[in-house]
């Protein structure tokens, strides 16, 4: 049985704008954390390709292609069949979650009150946010320092200015805006990319093939895929975010989960790809520094829409933040209603923090606080787990929209004791398999620092979730749910 969508009413309102209004795309975002009425789904499941291609578009992207034949040491193709299949698995993640937004109408992370109780989310949502508004600190940082690698004559304060500014409009304006950036970073930066692959083939397509070959190592290969499987499970808590205008119905599920993931690999793969290419080209210039050299006149262009491309990806970070944020208000006050004035206020907000932390800290800090994100990825993986589990095998999308708003938490209750406690497991196991610069497990050391964390996790978490659910709080798992 399908759920049906409704208004709340007691959060819900329509600012007396009429509930068939559609944002103009230069006015803010009028919804926020609440469910999107019927007649106000305008969103294609198309969007959502452009949002997750061009997203991933930036110079950070080749970057990380590049670990798989300079610091991993692969050849060039193994180093990219890797990629591709570290993506491919960590995309049907991440695009699982699509489906969520178009049948639920409602931010990701208000959905996760379904899994752990309206309390018992508030913890997981926060260290969200401290995700957040880690990466978007960490985004500015590194798309001013791409800039600055470019352009000497430019400092750090300017360089860190111009990829904030690029993001304030989108994370202001919210949903309909953000998906317009990602089309014009799709446009601009596709052809960056496809242009600086073109320019490696003419250049250097006698070569590739030779550096095609050589030695595979097999803790190379797995460090590779992992690193390109958790690239894309990181974009888990944004997804319904993006999709949650969508109509809903079973075809437009299908069609959000194809787009996000088509999207999103293809996004990653063609950047990862060349960054493989170069990182086995680049002789002591660093990947910037051959990528300059392999393009010439068109350099400083090139690279610099590419570095740009970052401000999209900021402004994702700080409008799901946003979100996330006022889900965590609204747990503790659930008689107010958070509008556009909120949203707008809290976006500036964390624009303000994330400024501050990549301006005003020193250099170390943020190398140990991006070390500390890293880290702190491994928090998502049980989480997602728990998610996709609750939504897919036990309620099959079928849950009360209005029980998560309400101050008992409805239907959901306060706190899902086994939730949070499979939460804490899924965190635990994943600490002897850790492999990151500021830990690392013993038996990620015994495999030649191979992070198989995420592996295990989610592995063990669904079953153990279903036994517990199933054991401790049947009365959440619908009829149609697993036995």
């Amino acid at each position: 049985m399908r759920i049906k969508i409704v208004p709340v009413p007691s959060v819900w309102r329509d600012d007396g704008q009429g509930e068939a209004m559609i944002d103009s795309l230069g006015s803010p975002e009028a919804e926020t954390i609440y469910p999107i009425p019927a007649v106000r789904r305008h969103g294609r499941p198309r969007d959502l390709f452009t949002v997750w291609f061009g997203s991933n578009l930036m110079m950070l992207t080749i970057v990380t292609g590049a670990l798989s034949t300079t610091v991993f040491g692969q050849p060039l193709l193994p180093a990219v069949l890797a990629l591709l299949v570290g993506n491919l698995i960590g995309a049907i993640f991440m695009a699982l979650h699509a489906a969520q937004g178009p049948r639920l109408g409602v931010p990701q992370m208000v959905q996760t009150r379904g899994q752990f109780g309206l309390m018992g989310a508030v913890p997981v949502t926060a260290v969200i946010v401290l995700m957040y508004v880690g990466f978007a600190a960490s985004n500015l940082v590194l798309g001013a320092e791409g800039l600055q690698s470019i352009l000497p004559g430019l400092g750090r304060l300017p360089a860190i200015l111009v990829i904030q500014t690029l993001s304030i409009l989108p994370a202001i304006l919210g949903y309909r805006m953000i998906h317009v950036s990602a089309q014009v970073m799709t446009l601009l930066c596709g052809i960056a990319v496809i242009f600086c692959i073109w320019r490696v083939l003419v250049l250097h397509g006698g070569e590739l093939p030779l550096l095609a070959s050589g030695p595979i190592h097999w803790t190379g290969i797995l460090r590779t895929l992992s690193t390109a499987a958790l690239w894309q499970i990181a974009y888990a808590p944004y997804v319904s975010d993006a999709s949650r205008y969508l109509p809903s119905g079973p075809a437009g599920e299908r069609r959000a989960f194809i787009c996000c993931f088509s999207g999103s690999v293809l996004g990653s793969m063609l950047p990862m790809g060349l960054g493989a290419a170069v990182g086995l080209l680049a002789t002591g210039h660093g990947i910037v520094g051959t990528l300059t050299r392999l393009l010439g006149p068109w350099a400083v262009a090139v690279l610099v829409a590419l570095s740009l491309g970052i401000a999209v990806a900021n402004a994702m970070n700080v409008y799901c933040g946003t979100l996330s944020s006022l889900t965590v208000a609204q747990t503790f006050t659930p008689d107010r209603h958070y509008g556009r004035t909120s949203r707008v206020a809290v976006t500036v907000a964390l624009l303000v923090l994330a400024f501050a932390m990549a301006t005003l800290m020193a250099d170390s800090f943020m190398i140990t606080y991006s070390e500390f994100l890293e880290l702190l990825m491994s928090v998502m993986i049980p989480w997602t787990a728990i998610n996709l589990t609750d939504y897919y095998l036990l309620h099959h999308g079928d849950y009360d929209v209005a029980s998560f708003f309400k101050r008992d938490g409805g239907r959901y209750g306060l706190y899902n004791a086994p939730a949070l406690v499979c939460y804490v497991i899924g965190i635990l196991v994943q600490a002897p398999f850790l492999s990151t610069a500021l830990y690392t497990g013993q038996v990620a050391r015994a495999l030649g620092g191979v992070d198989l964390s995420w592996v295990v996790s989610l592995i063990l978490t669904p079953p153990l979730y279903i036994a517990m659910t199933r054991r401790f709080n049947p009365r959440l798992i619908p009829r149609h749910g697993v036995r």
